[in-house]
C-alpha cells in the first residue's frame, strides 16, 4: 500500500472540527448540544446578499478574473476607505475565503524553512497553512493573566533570526478577542520597519469592537507599505461562512504580482461568493449597530457568567464574538470531549474548543477552553449552566484538588 505524504502526516487536525464525531453521537444520543466551539455566528446573513443570489441573472456561470470581479474589488476599495484604508481596487485580490488569502500571503512572501513569528494562543489553522507552505512558525506567547495583550517587543526582537521573514497577527484576535492597541501597533511598525520584515494582518473582525475600543488598521501605519500584507474575509462580517470570499490586499506591487501567480493557478475564487458579498457592501449601517448590540450582550453574559463558576477565570474581550477561559481542568482536551461522551445535565451538553490547539507552544493552554460566544442568550444561558454544574463533578477536576490537597 502507497504512503501519504510527509506534509498530510504532518498537517495538523483541527482542534476546533476534531470533536465533531463526539458531538454526532451525543445527538442522536437524544442530547442537546450547544456548540460554543466555532465561530458560526446565528446571526442572520443579510437580505441584500441572500437577495443577490436569488436574482442572479448571468445565463453561464463563468469564470471571473484570477484577482476577482472588478466591479467587486472598486466596490470592496470604497469599502475600506470608509474604514480610512486607502487602496486601488488593483491592490485588492479576491480569494477563496480568507483561508486562501493566508495560504498565497505565506506562499508569495516566505521560502520553506523562512520564520514568521506569532503571538500566541492564534487562529488553529496558521499552523495547517504553514505546514502546507513549508513555513516554520515561531510562537511569542501572550497570557490570560494581561488579557493576552501583545507580548513585549523586546520578546519580538529576541526571536528574529537570519530566517526570520514576517510577523503575523490577528486583530481583533480569534482565539482571544483581544484587540490591539494603536500603541502596541506602533512598537511593531517599529521592529518590522527596523528588521524589513513582512507583517501579516488578519483582520477579519474589525466590525466587531466593544466598549468604544477603536480599531487601528496596519494599513493605518506609515512607512511601511511595502511590507504589510493584509487579509481579510466576509464570513464572519456577514454571518455568510458559506460564501468562502475573502481578500488579499497590499500596495507591495511585487507581492501582488507573485501572489496573482498562485490566483491564476486555482482561476478564480467563486463567483456566487462574489456576487453576495459584492451586494453585501450596501448591507445598512443599523445590521451592524444591531449586530454589535446583540454581541456585547451576548459577550457580556458570558464572561459574567464564568466569571461567577467556582476556580473559572475569564479575562473581558474588546473584539471578535470569542473568549478564552482557564477552567478548574487538568486537560482541557480530555475535558471537552468528556463533555460530549459522558456528560449531561436535563438531557444537554456543550461543546466547547481545547484551548491547546490554539497553541504552539507544548502543554500550553491545557487548562483553557476556547468560547465562541455565537448564540442567542437563552442557548448561551442554557450552555453556562451545563458548564457550571459539568465542572462540579468532572473527574478531572477532582484529581487536580487531591493533588494540591496533598502540596499543603
Amino acid at each position: 500500500m502507497p504512503k501519504i505524504s510527509h506534509k498530510a502526516n504532518a498537517m495538523p487536525a483541527s482542534p476546533i472540527r476534531k470533536l465533531v464525531p463526539y458531538s454526532e453521537a451525543a445527538k442522536k444520543a437524544g442530547r442537546k448540544v450547544y456548540h460554543l466551539n466555532i465561530g458560526q455566528p446565528d446571526v442572520e446573513t443579510p437580505e441584500v446578499m441572500l437577495n443577490a443570489i436569488r436574482n442572479f441573472s448571468m445565463k453561464v456561470v463563468e469564470y471571473s478574473h484570477s484577482a476577482g470581479i472588478e466591479s467587486y474589488r472598486k466596490k470592496l476599495a470604497g469599502y475600506y476607505k470608509k474604514h480610512n484604508i486607502d487602496v486601488d481596487f488593483s491592490e485588492i485580490m479576491i480569494t477563496t475565503g480568507g483561508s486562501e488569502a493566508i495560504e498565497i500571503a505565506m506562499m508569495t512572501c516566505l521560502n520553506e524553512g523562512d520564520e514568521i513569528i506569532v503571538p500566541e494562543p492564534f487562529y488553529a489553522n496558521y499552523n495547517g497553512f504553514a505546514t502546507q507552505s513549508g513555513v516554520v512558525i515561531k510562537p511569542v506567547r501572550s497570557y490570560i493573566e494581561t488579557g493576552f495583550a501583545l507580548p513585549s517587543i523586546t520578546k519580538f526582537e529576541k526571536m528574529i533570526t537570519r530566517k526570520t521573514k514576517a510577523i503575523m497577527i490577528c486583530n481583533p484576535s480569534n482565539p482571544t478577542g483581544y484587540l490591539y492597541t494603536k500603541a502596541e501597533l506602533e512598537a511593531l511598525r517599529e521592529l518590522v520597519q527596523k528588521h524589513d520584515l513582512f507583517l501579516f494582518a488578519d483582520e477579519v473582525y474589525r466590525e466587531f469592537c466593544y466598549d468604544g475600543a477603536e480599531y487601528t488598521s496596519v494599513m493605518h501605519l506609515t512607512g511601511i507599505n511595502n511590507n504589510v500584507v493584509l487579509l481579510d474575509s466576509v464570513s464572519k462580517r456577514y454571518s455568510a461562512c458559506g460564501a468562502r470570499i475573502g481578500a488579499l490586499i497590499t500596495r507591495n506591487k511585487e507581492v501582488m504580482a507573485g501572489a496573482m501567480k498562485f490566483a491564476q493557478a486555482r482561476l478564480s475564487p467563486p463567483t456566487f461568493g462574489q456576487v453576495a458579498a459584492e451586494a453585501a457592501i450596501d448591507t445598512p449601517a443599523s445590521y451592524f449597530e444591531n449586530v454589535k448590540k446583540e454581541y456585547t450582550a451576548r459577550r457580556n453574559f458570558v464572561v459574567e457568567a464564568l466569571n461567577k463558576m467556582d476556580g473559572v477565570f475569564c479575562p473581558n474581550p474588546q473584539g471578535a464574538f470569542y473568549c478564552i477561559a482557564r477552567l478548574p481542568i487538568n486537560d482541557a482536551d480530555e475535558f471537552c470531549q468528556w463533555l460530549l461522551e459522558k456528560f449531561e445535565y436535563k438531557g444537554q451538553t456543550v461543546m466547547l474548543a481545547p484551548a491547546t490547539g490554539f497553541y504552539f507552544s507544548p502543554e500550553a493552554g491545557k487548562d483553557e477552553v476556547r468560547i465562541a460566544y455565537v448564540l442567542k442568550i437563552e442557548d448561551l444561558k442554557n450552555a453556562m449552566i451545563c458548564l457550571e454544574e459539568a465542572l462540579k463533578v468532572y473527574p478531572g477536576r477532582k484529581i487536580m484538588e487531591q493533588v494540591k490537597e496533598k502540596a499543603i
